[in-house]
């Protein structure tokens, strides 16, 4: 499913026009990614858990280099999904 097709799929379900399913779900996206920036944690109880990870700096090979040489790729943020119990059991029916 696309951002378009969720969209679409919103005004069918709640009766909104395609402007105004665009405008929540922009909104939303938005809201849920100020929240990542600014370090706090998104729950949404029975669908999942929005969340930003620290990963460590580490040592890999280099896939582009032959000989295999060793590359360092530094420390960062990544966000992460944890699906809640919700979202788990629907997806497992």
């Amino acid at each position: 499913m696309t951002k378009t097709d969720l969209i679409k799929a919103v005004a069918e379900t709640a009766a909104f026009s395609k402007k105004d399913s665009e405008k929540a779900v922009n909104a939303v996206i938005d809201s849920i990614t100020a929240a990542l920036v600014a370090g706090d944690k998104v729950q949404i109880t029975g669908f999942g858990t929005f969340e930003v990870r620290e990963r460590k700096a580490k040592e890999a090979i280099n896939p582009r280099d032959p000989k295999g040489a060793k590359i360092k790729i530094a420390a960062k943020k990544a966000p992460a999904f944890k699906a809640g119990k919700g979202l788990k059991d629907a997806v497992a029916k």
